[in-house]
């Protein structure tokens, strides 16, 4: 008794401060002024529409923009901790248009290179004046973008590094392995990905999260299945229990379709599958063909034994490139040839409707490697195995 009236005291004495108590101690608070502090209150993400800058007419060419102007849009581009930097050397916009990476290192102290390509990305934007739908999608949605392709692992990288969905379409090998991406399997995925991105024209919503009420789904729906997609069809196949194991596998839709060297056994692998269960595997298989359809599992087939074949393991690793002697001076200078990305740009083998409009007895338009006739097999299976090599 005594000890909760002893307590009834304290509590009575204590005065509780009100969230709104420090409003007044900062009168300009600016737009971000929410009326006090609250320990509750989750982070901005992203700026409101109200809160930019009302001075910044997007009218006016990027060459005219004031100083204030370039900083308040480097902070809403993600970038906001080169602004004090910034306002020391910048004039206007034409001082970034004319600006080398070199420049944005030594007066702005733009270490990373990621984003260094994502300003100079961005700068070029401004200059051809080409509007890419890829470019509104920011980097906060392309770690969304990961969870759903199955690599979460990696959005601590890919945050920091601040790729939006503008720098998917430019992505290098080099630029994954700066990313801390070295696995051969991931960066396919990541490469098939993309081209699920590509072909519905960076619809945000284009990968399935839940299934739907298709009984049999056509391999062009399945090519837009996200990592939890796949993990429900393992259930549904009864293989729930080795559903979890392909959490931070990199496995979806898109790259059980569009890869040629994923197959059951591949799948098998990442699922933990013991060899020695030959009926569960066989199950696995059987359930796989059905999935992905005849022309596919016979195209894998023919792709399987083609000449130099090299399967596609779990443990694979990607090497960078490497250079001469005579090559280090030039790397800064040497411009990205459309080869070197992950997925080059090939508009004639996306339609106009997207993935999800492709007729289920064809795969063509889906996948580069899967659209070679058939003569060229034993050749693609060579360049596959050199391509790793030269990796």
């Amino acid at each position: 008794m005594k000890n909760n009236r002893s307590f009834k005291r304290l509590w009575g004495k204590l005065r509780r401060t009100q969230s709104g108590g420090l409003q007044a101690a900062d009168p300009d608070g600016g737009p971000f002024r929410r009326g006090g502090l609250r320990a509750t209150a989750g982070p901005r993400l992203t700026r409101t529409p109200e809160s930019h800058d009302n001075a910044r007419d997007l009218n006016i060419p990027f060459s005219q923009w004031s100083k204030e102007q370039v900083c308040g849009w480097l902070d809403d581009y993600g970038l906001s901790q080169y602004v004090s930097l910034s306002r020391q050397w910048i004039e206007n916009g034409q001082t970034l248009l004319a600006a080398t990476p070199q420049d944005f290192e030594k007066e702005m102290g733009m270490k990373n290179p990621l984003h260094r390509k994502k300003m100079q990305l961005a700068l070029k934007a401004f200059t051809t004046k080409v509007f890419e739908k890829s470019s509104e999608l920011d980097h906060i949605w392309v770690t969304r973008w990961l969870d759903d392709i199955g690599l979460p692992q990696y959005k601590d990288q890919f945050h920091e590094a601040r790729v939006d969905g503008r720098m998917i379409q430019y992505l290098t090998v080099n630029d994954l392995l700066t990313l801390k991406v070295t696995s051969q399997l991931h960066h396919l995925s990541i490469k098939c990905a993309i081209h699920v991105l590509h072909a519905n024209k960076f619809n945000p919503n284009c990968l399935r999260r839940r299934p739907g009420e298709e009984n049999q789904p056509s391999p062009s729906e399945v090519v837009q299945w996200s990592n939890h997609r796949v993990m429900e069809w393992l259930r549904a196949v009864d293989l729930a229990e080795y559903a979890p194991n392909l959490r931070g596998s990199g496995v979806h839709g898109g790259l059980i379709i569009l890869e040629p060297r994923f197959s059951s056994e591949t799948l098998a692998l990442l699922l933990n599958i013991p060899p020695q269960k030959t009926l569960l595997r066989r199950h696995l298989a059987t359930a796989f063909s059905a999935l992905v359809g005849s022309q596919a599992t016979q195209e894998k087939r023919e792709y399987g034994n083609a000449t130099g074949h090299v399967p596609l393991t779990t443990t694979a690793k990607v090497k960078p490139k490497k250079l001469g002697f005579t090559q280090f001076s030039h790397l800064r200078k040497r411009k990205p040839d459309e080869s070197d990305y992950i997925c080059p740009i090939d508009s004639a083998a996306l339609t106009a409707n997207g993935v999800s409009r492709f007729p289920s007895s064809t795969h063509r338009g889906l996948s580069p490697s899967l659209d070679r006739p058939a003569e060229r097999k034993e050749q693609v299976g060579i360049q596959v195995q050199s391509n790793g090599a030269k990796q």
